[in-house]
């Protein structure tokens, strides 16, 4: 037999990975590579600092900046002094345009549940669950301009370059499961958000710990799970071959390095990978659920932005049901059109937008409980920053990194509270103001992480999701 012309098992992995089988050998590599990776502990539940209270979570993003003003953040002096010219008289940085006078919501408000919490008319599903929310009403960015928002509500950071959220945690804690990805992204039918995949990115860590994205919609979600039927080569004779010559150069690394038996075990963990075909297929197959939640989740309603967002809702709970560990569920595409970005016509574009996650986002929290999974979930709601009180045109309305509004919902959160306040216009935060790192710092609190020692050493820094910045918000805490 001649001899193989070897490089290096690495060197092979990588010409050969693609698809699902790559992400479960890159990382198993990476944590070779990766010496100090955290190691989740036993008696602290999964974390790695501490107790943690939650194993996965599900967060749910509205691209676009979602209105505080006109869908939680009830503020009747807009009413009172609608149509005042109280703006400022020059563009705000960020802003698309010269700030109008204020405008009042032309949605109605009421109050919902025991915790007497305001929403407006276009969540009727959401708002009879406010008392399981926990909302954050004082949030706070830094820019008013789309991808540095969006960047810091994900990554921590302004700048592209740095991990995502997801990533850290996958990094972290690890998979639940060896044969589903730690990270997957189910962006919205109609494109990729702002920055792209930017927002997903593993950044200066492994790779491996990036954003899986799976197009929920598309015939293959999983592209090149399975060969073509064009390729008549790719058999299940040509697998056993490949694997029949994998093995032999198994065989020949162990020749050249006894002794050595960290091989052996990277071996069976390889073979884990095989078990993709056959879970995936099961795991993104939502006909498979009963009739009864598919109705609940609008998977058949004739409005195709309420089916798309209900699919990935009942997606994002059979995944994590399954052991993924963390899912991010988009709503709305970068561009001028489809998302939360109501610059136009806030009567017009932002009624649309609502009614497409309303009902998915309750049957969601519903379904999470109903399975029991809410004992170790977590469930996200943001956005990358707010809108002003001022009209932009005569209806819409522009940036504003000023205050708007999250929620939690899940393991370990006070239920039916809201912390924090903004101005009598929702401006500006007011009382008790929160931002995206004190949200990544409460998360990875949750998960057993204690945000200021998650940290990896790149350019001779110690980088963190929180950068230097953030606080646990306690008051969220059950």
């Amino acid at each position: 037999m001649n001899t193989l012309p070897l490089h290096t098992r690495r060197d092979f992995l990588a010409g050969i990975s693609s698809g699902f089988a790559g992400v479960a050998l890159s990382q198993m590599l990476a944590r070779d590579a990766f010496a100090s990776v955290p190691v989740p502990r036993p008696e602290f539940n999964g974390g790695i600092h501490h107790p943690a209270k939650v194993k996965r979570v599900i967060q749910l993003f509205m691209n676009g900046g979602a209105s505080p003003m006109d869908l939680w953040d009830y503020k009747p002096m807009l009413t009172k002094q609608h149509g005042q010219k109280l703006g400022s008289k020059v563009k705000i940085e960020g802003a698309t345009g010269m700030q109008g006078p204020l405008m009042k919501s032309p949605f109605e408000f009421k109050q919902h549940g025991q915790s007497g919490r305001w929403a407006s008319s276009l969540f009727p599903e959401q708002a009879k669950l406010v008392d399981e929310m926990a909302f954050l009403m004082a949030m706070q960015g830094r820019s008013n301009v789309h991808g540095q928002s969006a960047y810091l509500m994900n990554n921590g950071f302004l700048l592209p370059g740095f991990p995502c959220m997801g990533a850290w945690i996958s990094y972290a804690l690890g998979n639940l499961t060896d044969n589903l990805p730690t990270f997957i992204v189910l962006p919205d039918a109609r494109g990729l958000p702002y920055n792209g995949r930017g927002c997903f990115t593993s950044g200066f860590l492994p790779a491996v710990h990036q954003g899986t994205v799976i197009k929920a919609g598309a015939s293959q979600p999983i592209p090149d799970l399975f060969a073509s039927d064009k390729f008549a080569f790719a058999t299940r004779q040509a697998d056993g071959d490949g694997l029949a010559l994998l093995n032999q150069m198994n065989h020949a690394h162990a020749a050249q390095h006894p002794g050595d038996s960290r091989l052996d075990a990277r071996v069976a963990g390889y073979q884990l990978a095989a078990k993709l075909q056959l879970s995936a297929p099961e795991a993104f197959d939502v006909m498979r659920e009963p009739e009864s939640a598919r109705k609940a989740y609008c998977l058949d309603s004739a409005d195709k932005p309420t089916a798309d967002f209900g699919k990935r809702c009942l997606l994002a709970t059979r995944l994590i049901e399954r052991g993924v560990r963390f899912v991010q569920v988009w709503s709305g595409p970068e561009g001028a059109v489809n998302n939360w970005d109501n610059h136009g016509d806030i009567p017009k574009q932002l009624p649309p937008m609502a009614a497409s996650i309303d009902k998915p986002i309750a049957a969601l929290l519903q379904d999470l409980r109903q399975r029991g999974l809410a004992e170790d979930t977590l469930v996200i709601w943001t956005t990358e920053f707010g809108r002003t009180p001022f009209s932009q045109g005569s209806l819409g309305r522009d940036h504003n990194c000023g205050s708007f509004v999250s929620w939690l919902w899940g393991a370990g959160v006070k239920p039916g509270i809201a912390h924090g306040e903004s101005d009598d216009w929702c401006y500006q935060a007011r009382h008790d103001i929160t931002t995206g790192y004190d949200m990544h710092a409460t998360i990875l609190h949750l998960l057993g992480i204690d945000h200021e020692k998650l940290t990896v050493r790149t350019n001779g820094v110690d980088r963190r999701l929180t950068d230097v910045h953030g606080r646990v918000v306690a008051e969220l805490l059950a």
